[in-house]
C-alpha cells in the first residue's frame, strides 16, 4: 500500500425502515450513481467512471439490498444484503452505529455510521498499473464507510 485515496458518492439516495422493537422487520435499499463518485482529482474521477474500472456507461447504479438485520447493542445493528456493483452482487455485512433519536430541524433523526470492506476483484474490478517497486497503485481491499442522518417519515395511510 502506498497511500489511502478517500472517494465520495455525491447525492445517494434510498429508505431505511428501521423498527426497533422488532429489528427483523427492518429493511434497507441504497442505490449510489456511478457518475457521481469524486476524489477531489478530476483525472482519477474521470478514470475510476471509465471504462476500465467502474464503467458508469454500462453500470450506471452499485446497489445495496438488505436481506436480515439484527440489534446488538441499544445503538449497534448488523446489516446483512446483497451488494451490486459492475454488474455483480455479492453478499456483505454492514456494522452499523446508530445515535439516539434526536430532534432537529423540525423532525425526529439517527445518526448513523455503516462500515465494511470488499475486495474490488470479487467485483470484476480488475485494473491493475504496476508500481515502482513491488506492488501495484490500487489496492485490492476496499473500505467503505457510510455517514447518513435518517429523519422519521410519517407513516403513509394504510386506507384505500
Amino acid at each position: 500500500m502506498f497511500s489511502n485515496v478517500r472517494g465520495m458518492f455525491q447525492q445517494p439516495s434510498g429508505t431505511v425502515i428501521l423498527d426497533d422493537a422488532s429489528p427483523a422487520n427492518s429493511k434497507v435499499n441504497a442505490t449510489l450513481k456511478v457518475s457521481s463518485i469524486t476524489t477531489g482529482v478530476e483525472e482519477r474521477d474521470t478514470h475510476l467512471k471509465g471504462p476500465e474500472f467502474f464503467d458508469a456507461a454500462k453500470y450506471p447504479v452499485i446497489t445495496f439490498v438488505s436481506s436480515s438485520i439484527s440489534k446488538s447493542s441499544a445503538t449497534s445493528y448488523s446489516v446483512s444484503g446483497s451488494l451490486t456493483m459492475h454488474g455483480v452482487t455479492k453478499p456483505v455485512t454492514l456494522a452499523v452505529t446508530a445515535s439516539p433519536p434526536f430532534n432537529h430541524a423540525g423532525g425526529i433523526r439517527r445518526g448513523i455510521e455503516a462500515t465494511t470492506s470488499v475486495n474490488r476483484r470479487d467485483f470484476g474490478l480488475v485494473w491493475d498499473f504496476p508500481g515502482e517497486g513491488a506492488g501495484v497503485v490500487v489496492g485490492d481491499n476496499i473500505k467503505i464507510t457510510i455517514d447518513a442522518e435518517l429523519v422519521l417519515q410519517p407513516e403513509s395511510s394504510k386506507r384505500g
